[in-house]
C-alpha cells in the first residue's frame, strides 16, 4: 500500500478533503469529495413569527368596561364638570353620555369605565368629596340608549304653534347650521304641551356660537330659550 506523506496527510484530514473507506485490502480514499461544513449562522434562518391568529378563540380577551350611574348634579352639570371630579380615573367626553328626558332636560349621567378599577375609585373620590353625586353601577343596555349630541346640537323651547321649520331658519338667520336636520315636535310640560324644536350644527363652536347669539330671541312674537345639548 502506498504510504502517504505528512503534508499528502494533513490534506486529506482538512474539512472537505477525501472520505475514508474501508475495505479488504486497507483503507482507501475515494476520489468524491463533499463540500465542506458551513459554520452556524442564525441570518436568514429563523423561522418567521407566524401572523396573530383570526381564530376569536386565541385572541385575547377584549378590554372590560364598566358602566356607571350618576344623578343628583344638576341639571346644568357639563361633562367637564365631571372629568374634573373624577381625576384620576381616565374619562374622557367619549366616556360620558348625558341622560335627558321628553323636555331635553339633562336627568343624570351614564358613565363608561376602562376598568373594574377605575369605577372603584370613583366610587371612593365620591365618597370621599361628600357624595355629591348618586353614584351607582349600570348596565351596558343604559349606555346603548343614551344618544350622544356631542355639543352639536340645540334645543328651541317655545315654538309657537302655527311656525314652521322655515320660520326656525329666519330666526336663526346668521348662524352655521344644517337646515335638513330641523326638527319640530311637542312635548308635554305640566299637562301643556309644548313646541320644540331640535336643530343640529357642524361644530361644537357653531353651535355654542347659535346659543349666544339667539337665545331669548322671538320667533314670530314668541319667546325662544335654547340649550346646547351635550
Amino acid at each position: 500500500m502506498q504510504r502517504l506523506g505528512s503534508s499528502s496527510l494533513r490534506n486529506l484530514l482538512k474539512p472537505g478533503g477525501p472520505i475514508f473507506k474501508p475495505s479488504q485490502f486497507g483503507t482507501q480514499a475515494l476520489l468524491t469529495r463533499e463540500p465542506a461544513t458551513r459554520g452556524f449562522s442564525t441570518a436568514g434562518s429563523e423561522e418567521e413569527a407566524p401572523p396573530p391568529s383570526s381564530d376569536p378563540f386565541l385572541r385575547p380577551p377584549p378590554k372590560s368596561l364598566v358602566y356607571g350611574k350618576l344623578t343628583g348634579g344638576g341639571r346644568n352639570a357639563l361633562k367637564s364638570d365631571v372629568i374634573q371630579f373624577f381625576e384620576g380615573c381616565n374619562l374622557s367626553p367619549e366616556d360620558i353620555k348625558v341622560n335627558y328626558n321628553l323636555i331635553y332636560a339633562a336627568v343624570g349621567m351614564v358613565l363608561q369605565f376602562s376598568s373594574g378599577a377605575a369605577f372603584d375609585m370613583a366610587v371612593r373620590l365620591n365618597i370621599r368629596k361628600g357624595r355629591v353625586y348618586r353614584f351607582d353601577r349600570a348596565d351596558r343596555s343604559e349606555w346603548d340608549q343614551c344618544t350622544t349630541y356631542d355639543g352639536k346640537a340645540v334645543i328651541l323651547q317655545g315654538i309657537p304653534r302655527p311656525a314652521t321649520a322655515e320660520d326656525v331658519e329666519r330666526f336663526l338667520s346668521g348662524c352655521s347650521f344644517d337646515a335638513s336636520s330641523i326638527q319640530i315636535f311637542f312635548r308635554p310640560v305640566f299637562g301643556d304641551p309644548i313646541r320644540v324644536a331640535l336643530v343640529h350644527f357642524p361644530s361644537q363652536i357653531e353651535a355654542m356660537n347659535a346659543f349666544r347669539v339667539k337665545n331669548r330671541g322671538f320667533c314670530l312674537n314668541n319667546l325662544i330659550t335654547m340649550r346646547v345639548l351635550q
